[in-house]
């Protein structure tokens, strides 16, 4: 006769990442995944002149500055990474990244591609979900860039694991946004038109809560990387 574990047993599973619970799951490991989602929305879209990433600075006091509020940051002259989850998280991993950008630079001469700069951001978080004493990061990270093969843009989860889009959004309304982009998007879109199409997107999830004056835009192109005021 099989037993039912005890409510205690069965908290057990969630109060060290390095537990499996009996089905096979990483509790510790989804609830970061759930603070993503309880993030602010962001957005990444390949554009055929480059990449363009927009983010919604949420306002959560009536006295807080939208422009003291940053969700999209520059890692090198041709990457920005746009984040949704615990802010805290993703300036500690974007510090990282910029250091590994900087040392790789003044190694080999060269820009850090942007499947490098995404490998090793994501190694780090896969470690947090495999050591005790530590809890995974409560954040996804649109990685958009420019190199010599091409535009890019990655996404990277809690778990570490990571996968290039074409567009892709990450947060709060992230499935009716991704709803959205895979009925509108387009491969010949231009950065212009990709600015266009977020703000839609944009408007339609948030409704009530939508304001230009929020979206924090990031275009990165061959040139270098454009801030950009949504009008």
């Amino acid at each position: 006769m099989k037993i039912a574990p005890s409510p205690d047993q069965a908290m057990g599973y969630d109060r060290a990442i390095t537990i499996f619970s009996p089905d096979g799951r990483l509790l510790q490991v989804e609830y970061a995944t759930k603070a993503v989602s309880s993030g602010a929305l962001a957005m990444g879209i390949v554009c055929k002149d480059g990449v363009v990433l927009i983010a919604d600075r949420r306002k959560v006091d009536e006295l807080l500055v939208e422009e003291g509020v940053q969700k999209i940051f520059d890692l090198d002259e041709h990457v920005s990474v746009a984040a949704a989850g615990i802010m805290a998280d993703a300036r500690i991993l974007v510090k990282n990244g910029r250091n590994f950008a900087q040392q790789h630079t003044l190694t080999y001469g060269e820009k850090v591609d942007i499947a490098g700069a995404v490998t090793h951001i994501a190694d780090i978080m896969q470690a947090y979900t495999q050591y005790g004493g530590i809890r995974p990061f409560g954040i996804s990270l649109l990685f958009g860039g420019v190199d010599k093969k091409g535009n890019h843009l990655f996404v990277v989860d809690p778990t570490g694991s990571f996968f290039k889009y074409k567009a892709k959004a990450v947060g709060e309304g992230a499935p009716a946004a991704n709803a959205f982009l895979k009925t509108a998007y387009k491969e010949d879109v231009t950065t212009e038109q990709a600015i266009k199409l977020a703000k839609d997107i944009f408007k339609k999830v948030l409704r009530k809560d939508f304001a230009k004056e929020k979206l924090e835009c990031s275009i990165i192109k061959q040139s270098g990387i454009e801030k950009r005021v949504i009008r």
